[in-house]
């Protein structure tokens, strides 16, 4: 599938319509959905809608944005008017949202065509989309192997070209790690660039919605087109938002050069060797481009797991106590209300999101909210600390974002502890609040593909569109694509 650009030239050419590129992305989406399972629902009648709109502007001479009928997943966590909303949750089975969430919105006001609603773990609270209550999703490259998670629904459509670009959300690398896992690039904003309205929490100081593309490139325009301030959502920032593809360079031995800090951190026990070789490449790669290579030092680092499973499953603690069978959703019949609450949410919830429930009351609980939830977030500011002291010395940090390639699926659902890890290299970024993004660097033996982390300084999407531009152009991995005809 061609590029944002390229199709939006084929559009203004007249060389291709709106309707035919929908059309063909939705056939495409029939013929390979029992093998890729990346949608939960697919939102025919109103792409085909939507397509004839930006056709009809054609038609009549007007100009059209670059994402006009351009084919888009979303992710099933973000609010659709009119359209399920399940969080691919058995509690929200039925739920049909009846507002538009901020990022869904602005998407339609600029022409992008919705094909879909992309399939997640439950609630987005997994790293392999086998928690969804609905179906498990396959990795394109590897029909027997997980596209991570949470968001693998939309970075599997991605690489299988179901879709040119899809929206996910990232609470701790849940758009980053499937990204690695299925050889696409995935971007994780600075905490607030995006609005959170419409998209339903999990950790609310933590989740942020990002883009996934095919390309650097793809994933900078669907950025640019989705920040930006909120009033409707506390947290946003109040930043201008560039145009991030003006940052692009071919190389970085001009204007100052680049500093690039290798965390030390995250290479050793854990790391699968062929994923540290490839990332190793990828930053030679980098050096021959003019970037200064420089290791650096973030010593708690390695505490952002432990942490992040104290804070995330508080916030969801709380945030899901709102699916109480009361105000909307699934509700169990019963005697009286205290078991009407159990039964429905006994039924409604999966094991991994009872799971996180436990954990976080338990954090929240009396005399333990100290010893746990507390020290947890004093935790979270000596990792921001080293953050904030390496960028002092460094323009940008790299490091693999998954410490494994994809893994079969079954192969860890049963152990919670082993799926945990995997986020191990991007949790600590979420914690600060920080950017980062995943970008293909190379494949395993078994042609799996890897992917590093570059990771900013709060609100330097630019520099690190820059960097992963400069990387994918001297590359030719994000130009290799699953054999699935």
């Amino acid at each position: 599938m061609a590029s944002i650009r390229e199709l939006h030239q084929q559009l203004v050419n007249k060389e291709r319509s709106a309707l035919e590129i929908t059309t063909e992305t939705l056939d495409r989406i029939e013929a390979l959905e029992p093998k890729i399972q990346a949608f939960l629902s697919v939102t025919a009648d109103r792409a085909l809608e939507q397509a004839k709109q930006v056709d009809a502007k054609i038609a009549a001479g007007e100009e059209i944005g670059l994402l006009e009928g351009i084919p888009v997943g979303i992710k099933d966590n973000m609010c659709t008017k009119g359209i399920a909303t399940t969080c691919a949750s058995r509690i929200l089975e039925n739920f049909v949202a009846p507002y538009e969430s901020t990022v869904t919105g602005k998407l339609k006001n600029a022409g992008a065509v919705m094909v879909g609603k992309t399939n997640l773990d439950e609630f987005a609270m997994g790293s392999s989309t086998e928690n969804s209550a609905y179906k498990v999703t396959a990795n394109p490259w590897d029909l027997s192997r997980v596209p991570g998670g949470s968001s693998g629904g939309s970075a599997a459509a991605v690489a299988a070209r179901e879709c040119v670009v899809s929206l996910g959300s990232d609470t701790g690398g849940s758009i980053r790690q499937p990204a690695s896992l299925c050889g696409v690039v995935g971007m994780k904003p600075t905490y607030g660039l995006v609005s959170r309205f419409g998209l339903v929490a999990f950790g609310s100081s933590l989740d942020q919605i990002g883009p996934l593309a095919t390309n650097v490139e793809d994933a900078a325009i669907l950025l640019e087109a989705i920040a930006g301030h909120d009033p409707k959502d506390s947290t946003s920032l109040k930043v201008e938002i560039p145009d991030y593809t003006k940052s692009f360079t071919p190389d970085f031995k001009s204007a100052g050069g680049l500093k690039v800090g290798v965390i030390k951190e995250t290479f050793g026990e854990g790391i699968d060797s062929v994923v540290a070789d490839a990332v190793q490449k990828a930053i030679e790669q980098l050096k021959d481009l003019g970037a200064e290579i420089r290791e650096i030092s973030c010593p708690r680092f390695r505490y952002g797991l432990p942490a992040y499973y104290i804070i995330a499953p508080s916030e969801a603690s709380a945030n899901l106590a709102r699916y109480d069978a009361v105000k909307y959703g699934l509700r169990k019949d019963a005697d009286n209300l205290v078991e009407m609450y159990a039964k429905t949410r006994a039924t409604g919830f999966g094991v991994e999101v009872k799971r996180r429930i436990m954990l976080g009351t338990y954090a929240l609980s009396a005399g333990y909210y100290d010893a746990y939830y507390l020290k947890a977030q004093k935790v979270r500011t000596l990792i921001k600390q080293d953050f904030e002291k390496a960028f002092e010395e460094v323009d940008v940090l790299v490091s693999p974002t998954s410490p494994i390639t994809a893994f079969k699926a079954g192969e860890k659902v049963e152990d919670p502890l082993s799926m945990y890890l995997l986020d191990l290299m991007t949790i600590p970024i979420n914690l600060a609040g920080l950017p980062g993004i995943s970008i293909p660097c190379g494949f395993d033996d078994r042609s799996l593909p890897i992917g590093m982390q570059l990771v900013g300084n709060v609100l330097r999407e630019d520099l690190l569109f820059k960097v992963a531009r400069a990387y994918e152009q001297s590359t030719e991995w994000h130009q290799r694509q699953p054999s699935l005809d």
